[in-house]
């Protein structure tokens, strides 16, 4: 059997609603995107790793740590679009789509949206299993609800599935995906769809036309960093773990 080729695409835009320039934020003394770029590193089963960006500033940035950088058009509304436009130049079987502020991104979830893709699901994704009402009331914080098979049933920005008074089990979404390259392109020009505009998800989009999409796992603690609050938090952490902080 031949081997899967598989890339890993990184869409990566300055001009973030919530928190602008977020990917270039450099008080780590790291771009917050060269983060994510190194913890993908040598990731087995990995061929390539992209970051993708309509910006000459992110693109010098980026080239400044030897990252593999292309430039985008600048009229994509979305990181799926401009994965999609990476992944029509490329000849891998697998594209992952990871998001520029996840430095916490670990190997094994990478794996695992490869994994789970078989031959009736054309897209992966990943959830964390939670428990707090904070997060589940968070309309900042995505839900999903997966079914007995182990694919997602709906998405949502609202405190789904209903919960009795108590704290309940949850899936807090992550948002990063696994694609077959052939689908990514199909996906990539299909139309918004009602719900995909309404709850302003785009992986609705999938469900509404009838595709499969398999939710893995993932074990340990994610750090997606939507303001300038989070980003001072994982600088605090990532600064204190670092050794002879204190010699």
């Amino acid at each position: 059997m031949p081997k899967v080729k598989v890339a890993v695409v990184i869409p990566a835009r300055l001009s973030a609603k919530r928190f602008p320039r977020k990917v270039l934020a450099r008080e780590t003394g790291k771009y917050l995107v060269q983060h994510v770029y190194e913890r993908a590193l040598g990731c087995p089963g990995i061929d390539r790793i992209i970051i993708a960006t309509d910006s000459t500033e992110v693109e010098e940035a980026c080239r400044s740590f030897g990252a593999d950088v292309l430039m985008t058009s600048e009229k994509h509304v979305s990181g799926t679009d401009r994965v999609a436009e990476v992944a029509l130049g490329l000849s891998h079987d697998v594209i992952v789509n990871v998001q520029a502020d996840e430095p916490l991104i670990e190997h094994r979830d990478l794996t695992s949206l490869v994994q789970l893709l078989t031959d009736d699901v054309v897209m992966t994704t990943l959830a964390v299993r939670r428990s707090d009402a904070e997060g589940f009331r968070d309309p900042n914080i995505v839900k999903v609800v997966v079914g007995e098979s182990g694919n997602a049933l709906y998405f949502s920005r609202s405190p789904v599935p209903a919960a009795p008074a108590g704290p309940a089990e949850w899936f807090h979404h992550l948002g990063m995906y696994g694609y077959r390259r052939e689908f990514l392109l199909d996906y990539s020009k299909m139309p918004p769809t009602l719900l995909e505009k309404r709850e302003r998800l785009e992986q609705l989009r999938v469900l509404e036309n009838g595709y499969k999409i398999r939710v893995g796992l993932s074990p340990h603690r994610h750090l997606g960093i939507d303001t300038e609050e989070e980003y001072r938090g994982f600088v605090a952490e990532y600064l204190a773990a670092r050794p002879g902080r204190n010699a």
